[in-house]
């Protein structure tokens, strides 16, 4: 049954292309715009409709969904011209409501809902945890900054993509997604050590996770990312590029809170080096590798 709401989907990479995919499944009419094209066409199978700039997908749209890589990167697709000439931002209709689901910085995520307020758009910052498979199933955690009642109005919206939570004003949501990338990065990290150690020790990792799942320290990370370490596959679902990112975002914050956090500043050096060693766009869980090298170094050094 197709639904009357009108939704522009911007950015169809590797989380956004499952979300733009279930909207569409569940009766949404959805216009797609993606940098690469070849992301986007190959949802018109589920009735996605692919269009050629940012404009044209926002043109008459109820509400945009915005699935980019960063802040600087949704600036400069919402508020520059794009290849028409036009700038997206104009071609918002009064009353419609754009929601960021892109992890970016707080300000810039503030910024952005003054700017559209003053069009008399509607802004939420909704930034998501969960990764490729809860895109793919519909169980992202989605964290929701803005008006309360934007929120309640696009709750079946939301629904088909996974589970959303009111934090509460504008750039909310973002702090949100910010903690949760600072047990993220350093839980990875730490399955990724504990993992290596038991390597080192000649133990078979395999055994040694799946004994760890029943004990105290079982996680989603040690399941899902602990599997992915074990076996060596890597395809990423969370390119590490973007851990490093959302790390490099927290401090930089926390910073600004006086804070000092030696963990997070620990997992930001660890993901920034291995980053450094060309492995930024595989999944966040190969980590490992940069442990074992690490690892190597130390051992080499003695």
């Amino acid at each position: 049954m197709q639904n009357t709401t009108k939704i522009a989907f911007i950015g169809t990479g590797i989380m956004g292309g499952h979300m733009a995919r279930r909207l569409a499944q569940a009766g949404y009419k959805v216009s797609a715009w993606n940098r690469t094209p070849a992301k986007s066409t190959k949802l018109a199978e589920f009735g996605v409709v692919t269009v050629d700039s940012p404009s044209a997908a926002v043109t008459g749209a109820d509400v945009t969904i915005v699935m980019l890589s960063s802040g600087p990167v949704v600036d400069s697709v919402l508020f520059e011209a794009d290849s028409s000439g036009k700038i997206p931002a104009e071609c918002f209709a009064k009353g419609s409501t754009v929601i960021v689901m892109s992890s970016i910085p707080v300000e810039t995520s503030r910024k952005q809902g003054e700017r559209l307020a003053a069009r008399s758009v509607s802004y939420l910052d909704a930034p998501v945890s969960g990764g490729e498979k809860g895109a793919s199933e519909g169980t992202l955690a989605i964290f929701v900054g803005g008006d309360a009642a934007v929120l309640e109005a696009l709750a079946p919206v939301f629904a088909v993509m996974g589970n959303a939570t009111y934090i509460g004003p504008s750039g909310s949501g973002q702090l949100a997604k910010l903690a949760n990338q600072i047990i993220v990065g350093i839980s990875v990290a730490a399955v990724a050590e504990a993992l290596q150690f038991a390597r080192a020790g000649n133990a078979n990792i395999a055994a040694v996770r799946q004994a760890l799942l029943g004990g105290f320290c079982n996680s989603l990370i040690l399941k899902q990312h602990g599997e992915r370490m074990v076996t060596g596959n890597f395809v990423p679902g969370g390119p590490a590029v973007y851990q490093v990112k959302d790390l490099i975002t927290a401090r930089e914050l926390s910073e600004q809170f006086g804070m000092d956090l030696p963990l997070l500043k620990a997992a930001e050096h660890l993901f920034a080096d291995m980053v450094a060693h060309g492995d930024g766009n595989l999944d966040h869980s190969a980590v490992i590798l940069e442990v074992a090298r690490r690892s190597k170094t130390a051992t080499s050094e003695k």
